[in-house]
């Protein structure tokens, strides 16, 4: 299935063979010394079951209750096994992990998306 929007991602996570749990690294846009563009700064983890968020509406609605303004919100997903999702304690390697990738500009994996739930795709600066 072809992720295009929030929707679809929601779609894909639902069918996957293993349930899976959704793990979000919210960012926001930080001009670069010298204003040669803007990075993207992490601000906030989370991790959600599917149906937990299951529109972009929902994920901005709950968003507004963070204590920090987000720009771009990067979203994985984590498979549980036998039937189960993982347990949010399993979520918080992976959520290490994915911060340190958005923070070292490793993003090809990851899908992105605006506060307007827009798909973004980045282009490669090497």
């Amino acid at each position: 299935m072809s992720i295009t929007d929030y929707a679809s991602l929601v779609a894909s996570a639902r069918q996957q063979d293993q349930p899976q749990r959704l793990l979000f690294t919210f960012t926001r846009a930080e001009a670069e010394p010298g204003g040669q563009g803007k990075s993207l700064t992490p601000v906030l983890c989370a991790d959600k079951l599917p149906e937990e968020l299951d529109s972009f509406a929902a994920l901005l609605e709950e968003s507004k209750q963070m204590p920090t303004h987000w720009d771009v919100v990067f979203v994985a997903g984590l498979a549980g096994s036998d039937g189960q999702p993982p347990a949010s304690q399993a979520c918080e390697a992976p959520l290490r992990s994915m911060v340190k990738a958005i923070e070292e500009g490793r993003i090809e994996n990851l899908l992105a998306f605006d506060r307007n739930g827009d798909l973004l795709r980045f282009g490669r600066s090497d």
